[in-house]
């Protein structure tokens, strides 16, 4: 088997890598959906997030109210690493069941906060997609419908990638057409030893595949 770390900051397209790469047959763990997951109300994850930051963050129904939730992380960074530090232990030991399960030559983990979780040490390689802060705005702001101030937020929150960047051992540049990108992960995949046989051609894969993604930013995914 063989192990890909994909990230890149908010905004840079790390969802439209990812489809294309489930399109040649990859494996895809999600740990954003995953981090969902064990969020779930009554999980441990759950009780450790409400007991952190109190019953305002609750939804009606008793769910983490994840708009109501950011609002105070992403202004805070000593909040966000709290948050990070109850669900990042749960999110990372759901990765470590679901490579075990998997039967696929290449298996896909797909974090936002991988390089800082350390997940990637013990991955094969680490793909990172990038793209321009100018673009990392426009789809916030365009593809996401967030505010000017709320995707500056967001994208503050981060670390630099140019800090990951040193990690890499492919680098995707998302800034371009579709075509472009597509191109760059298929030569990346073509030296995959083992990898699935090519498909005809590119998958339906757009810029805005990530759009309905939610406070990524949160989970070592």
């Amino acid at each position: 088997m063989y192990t890909i770390g994909l990230t890149g900051n908010i905004g840079c397209g790390k969802s439209t890598v990812l489809c294309m790469l489930e399109a040649l047959g990859a494996r895809i763990i999600d740990a954003d959906k995953l981090a969902h997951q064990v969020m779930e109300p009554g999980s441990a994850a759950w009780y450790a997030i409400v007991d952190q930051f109190g019953q305002g963050i609750l939804t009606p129904d008793g769910r983490i109210d994840r708009p109501a939730l950011g609002r105070i992380v992403f202004s805070d960074p000593q909040a966000l690493s709290r948050l990070e530090a109850l669900v990042h232990p749960a999110v990372d030991a759901e990765i470590r069941a679901q490579i075990e399960a998997a039967t696929e030559p290449v298996v896909v983990i797909e974090a936002i906060k991988l390089v800082e979780a350390g997940l990637h040490r013990d991955l094969n390689a680490l793909w990172i997609v990038t793209c321009s802060r100018e673009q990392q705005f426009e789809r916030l702001v365009r593809q996401r419908g967030m505010s000017y101030e709320a995707a500056r937020q967001r994208i503050e929150a981060q670390a630099p990638i140019e800090d990951k960047l040193a990690l890499a051992s492919v680098v995707i540049d998302n800034s371009g057409s579709l075509d472009d990108t597509w191109r760059q992960v298929l030569a990346a995949w073509e030296r995959i030893f083992g990898a699935p046989s090519l498909p005809d051609g590119p998958p339906s894969c757009g810029q805005d595949a990530d759009q309905t993604r939610q406070l990524s930013v949160l989970v070592s995914g």
